[in-house]
């Protein structure tokens, strides 16, 4: 049985599917996420704590499992317990749900295990209906408050619930604002909101053909019923896809009491970090709206006022505010983000939870609170998210570049990034597929956006502040964001957006500077980013915490270069084929080739090997000493040979031969399956004359940096696709002859297992090699039966299917492929105690994957070079795991 069947049978069997939280009964805490959702687990905690928290009650996850397994119903005996924690809430408010004379309205929202945010649906004010909405006027003596509830519950409920478009009630709002010189919401009085909610419940029913519901227990189970359904809406697929979050966890659905921020000028709500969730200072970071509910920051309607001005108008609130800041950063011993509304100047709590960070604010903060001693070393190693650190590795603008600004807004999200304009998601996407960098524009983003902002190098938007879903998703995403620019006027159906005098059309070319807030015409020089400071601190705590070496693939004496930058302590593969494309050299690569006679290839190949000599002495020379494990030819000879007809007639005259003597010599090479057939160490057995000229190019290049430098270098030959000890005995014993030759001492000579009979013969293969490297993206097309190339085709509705979990080319089928590897592993040492063995496919820069290595006792890793601080930092966190 899997783990969620037994929660669920638990689930059952307890019958316990309401969990309370709240002043005078909290029946939940931190530790129940899980199964309280992080919302609801934080708000019980919140309550535990002692903190103003509006009382309510969570519907666990595993209801989610249960109305997904049996037909969008729920378990029997729920219902009961929904009204026991409703009638709970009642007595902690002092106000009764349904009540004409003093009603109590409800919350209703999601809260999955993990922060999705603005995936997932809310509802506000659920109870209101034609008699309540006068008895709520009547509490507060505020009749505008009243109409301003009841016609946001209908426009939430009618687009959540009922499925009625909110771009409908949006136009009918603001077309009664622009009727009546209102500019913003709160202008309109009770009367003109009165006309509103008429408008509003007109429009329910000529779209729904029934009127708006008016039972308030239907209208509670209606918004339960909708927040479960939005688990499986298109964006939370999306995010959860992007995010790795997996369907099955489910949401938790939470229902509070509602506390209002819009009774008035001493009322409001906002947003905060108890740390600045960009750069990672510890300073209290927010914003906040006066006479305001719920959503409004976060959507961008208004544009909020920052969080330090709070202690101009409300200074007692923002002192009590100041201390929860501390409290929760004590008690949770991490940044928060935290949502709080003000009710006629009493402050509540309505959330509270780990809060998204850029890599660089994470770098920061876990660094500063080593330092502050909140958290250790060991933990702050374990914070950091490794795939986040790629958002510290790519560009910024050049200060001392000349740039036209055409306007600014907040700097949401830092970073830098270049793109073509667009302004719709699907036309992001469509275009980034086609290779085209594209920033995406909009007035604002929502959750209906998220495929476009993934698909986008960046965001640009015209509303909303630094909490708005653009500003957060965008830095969750590790993309530069500028939100707020509120002198870009955009045309979506002209597909233009103008500042001032100009205007820009859809496919032009801008800059953004999520880091200044900037946008600038045309493409800006930016520069590559310089790590130190929290970067350094904790790259050297990881270091000192890791077991696993870290190596970089690399060929180019800029990869290299890259490589050491970044910490990379040697290279784990050099892949010579790539030297062959160069254009001092290919055409004596085309032929070598394209020679009837070993007398001829050796010819063609005298003028190849001082060129690769080269290329391996800068390859020496800047790894100092590190070692180097150099592939010997891989690839099939036909990828080196033209195929179009002028490219042909090209080689045919500066060969000075016949275009059809290079396309019988074509002909000859063709292979069905080249991926199988005459490529790596069988081209060393059939031309050995080749492999000859690289291991003489890597000696004499070792020794010539030994006679510069005084260096030693000690290489690591490497034979690619080695299926028996037989091939093995046979290059083995030509890299020993050229050892003699050369005169060197020092070498290794080993093999990549890349084929799954390589991996079950290691004990055998190594009596002679003295090294293996497990080329993981081979090695897991030979076990598929995969074609690597050809996988897009279908791949993604084998994962869709649940036939796969994750690309097996992206993350290590440890069940297979990564059984092959710890089998290879445990022969070869049992054979060679003392032999060396790595990993250079792609695996070796996946976080997943490296925890694996680690666990089979691999000595190292290599990945690209920009990989290598989050191979670094994911082995730290796999040794710690381990």
């Amino acid at each position: 049985m899997s783990t969620n069947a037994k929660l669920k049978t638990m689930q059952q069997q307890d019958g316990k599917w309401v969990y309370s939280f709240g002043k005078q009964l909290c029946e939940g805490d931190a530790s129940m996420k899980n199964l309280l959702g992080g919302k609801g687990a934080n708000l019980a905690e919140m309550s535990r704590i002692g903190l103003p928290v509006p009382p309510g009650f969570s519907i666990p996850t595993e209801v989610c499992t249960w109305f997904y397994a049996h037909e969008n119903t729920y378990p029997a005996d729920i219902e009961q317990q929904v009204d026991a924690g409703l009638k709970q809430v009642e007595k902690e408010m002092d106000a009764l749900f349904g009540d004409a004379k003093k009603p109590l309205l409800l919350s209703v929202r999601s809260g999955a295990r993990v922060s999705m945010p603005g995936m997932m649906d809310t509802i506000l004010n659920i109870g209101l209906n034609d008699e309540t909405v006068a008895g709520l006027a009547g509490t507060g003596n505020n009749e505008r408050f009243a109409y301003d509830c009841y016609r946001r519950l209908i426009q939430m409920y009618g687009d959540v619930v009922l499925g009625v478009d909110h771009d409908h009630f949006e136009d009918i709002l603001d077309t009664h604002k622009r009727r009546n010189g209102y500019r913003q919401d709160t202008d309109i009085p009770a009367e003109g909101l009165k006309e509103i909610v008429d408008a509003f419940k007109g429009l329910v029913e000529k779209e729904t053909g029934k009127p708006f519901p008016q039972d308030p227990r239907g209208q509670l189970w209606g918004a339960i019923g909708a927040v479960f359904k939005s688990w499986m809406t298109p964006r939370a697929v999306t995010y959860r896809k992007i995010n790795g979050i997996p369907g099955e966890w489910g949401t938790a659905v939470n229902v509070q009491a509602v506390v209002f921020g819009n009774m008035g000028d001493d009322c409001g709500t906002g947003v905060a970090f108890t740390r600045n969730p960009s750069t990672g200072e510890n300073a209290f970071y927010g914003e906040y709206l006066i006479n305001a509910q719920g959503e409004d920051v976060v959507a961008g309607i208004r544009t909020p006022q920052t969080i330090d001005h709070l202690q101009q108008t409300m200074p007692e609130v923002y002192k009590e505010l100041i201390d929860i800041r501390h409290q929760l950063e004590a008690h949770y011993k991490d940044m928060q983000d935290i949502e709080f509304t003000i009710q006629n100047k009493t402050l509540y709590m309505l959330q509270t939870r780990t809060g998204k960070r850029t890599a660089q604010a994470a770098l920061k903060i876990a660094v500063d609170m080593v330092e502050e001693k909140l958290i250790s070393k060991e933990q702050a190693i374990k914070r950091i998210n490794p795939q986040s650190l790629d958002q510290l590795l790519h560009p910024t603008i050049d200060a001392k570049a000349k740039k036209t600004v055409l306007a600014r807004g907040l700097p949401a999200s830092p970073g830098a990034a270049t793109g073509e304009i667009v302004f719709d998601s699907d036309v992001a996407e469509a275009r980034g597929k086609d290779g085209h960098k594209v920033i995406l524009c909009r007035t604002e983003t929502s959750p209906e956006d998220i495929h476009g902002m993934h698909a986008a190098q960046g965001i640009l938007t015209s509303r909303g502040g630094m909490t708005s879903h653009a500003a957060v998703v965008a830095r969750g995403m590790g993309k530069p964001c500028v939100s707020g620019a509120g002198d870009v006027m955009i045309d979506y159906k002209a597909k233009t957006m103008t500042i001032g005098e100009r205007t820009l059309s859809e496919g032009d070319v801008v800059t953004l500077d999520g880091s200044t807030g900037e946008l600038i015409l045309g493409e800006v020089k930016m520069l590559q980013p310089a790590l130190t400071g929290d970067f350094s601190t904790l790259m050297e705590w990881a270091d000192a915490t890791r077991r696993l070496k870290v190596r970089a693939n690399a060929e180019t004496a800029l990869d290299a270069e890259t490589a050491r930058k970044f910490g990379a302590e040697g290279i784990g593969l050099c892949r010579t084929e790539h030297m062959f494309f160069d254009p001092a050299r290919i055409l004596y690569v085309r032929q070598m080739i394209l020679a009837e006679t070993q007398a001829e290839r050796r010819a063609a190949l005298a003028h190849i090997e001082p060129e690769q000599q080269k290329d391996f002495v800068k390859l020496f020379q800047i790894m100092k000493g590190l070692p180097v494990t150099i592939r010997l030819l891989d690839p099939p000879l036909h990828e080196f040979l033209p195929h179009a007809e002028e490219e042909i007639a090209a080689l045919a005259q500066s060969l000075s031969v016949s275009t059809e003597k290079i396309k019988q010599r074509i002909a000859r090479l063709h292979e069905t399956n080249p991926m199988l057939g005459l490529r790596g160490s069988r081209l060393g057995i059939v031309y050995p004359e080749i492999y000859e000229t690289q291991v003489r190019a890597i000696f004499n290049a070792a020794l010539d940096v030994k006679k510069e430098t005084g260096e030693t270098v000690t290489p690591e030959v490497m034979v690619p696709l080695i299926a028996t000890k037989a091939e093995m005995d046979i290059l083995k014993a030509l890299v020993d002859r050229l050892a003699a030759e050369t005169g060197i001492k020092g070498y290794l000579t080993g093999t990549m297992i890349e084929l799954p009979r390589a991996a079950l013969q290691a004990g055998v293969i190594a009596e002679t090699a003295e090294f293996f490297s497990f080329g993981t993206n081979d090695l897991t097309q030979t076990t598929y039966g995969i074609s690597r190339d050809d996988a897009g085709t279908f791949l993604p509705d084998y994962q869709k299917a649940g036939i796969f979990p994750a690309d097996p080319f992206a993350s290590i089928d440890v069940a297979g492929v990564g059984e092959l590897v710890k089998i290879a592993a445990e022969r070869g040492r049992e054979t060679r105690a003392d032999i060396k063995l790595g990993i250079c496919g792609e695996h070796g820069g996946d976080p997943a994957s490296i925890n694996f290595f680690e666990s089979v006792g691999l000595d190292y890793i290599s990945c690209s070079p920009y990989r290598v601080p989050i191979a670094r930092l994911a082995a730290a966190q796999a040794a710690l795991k381990d």
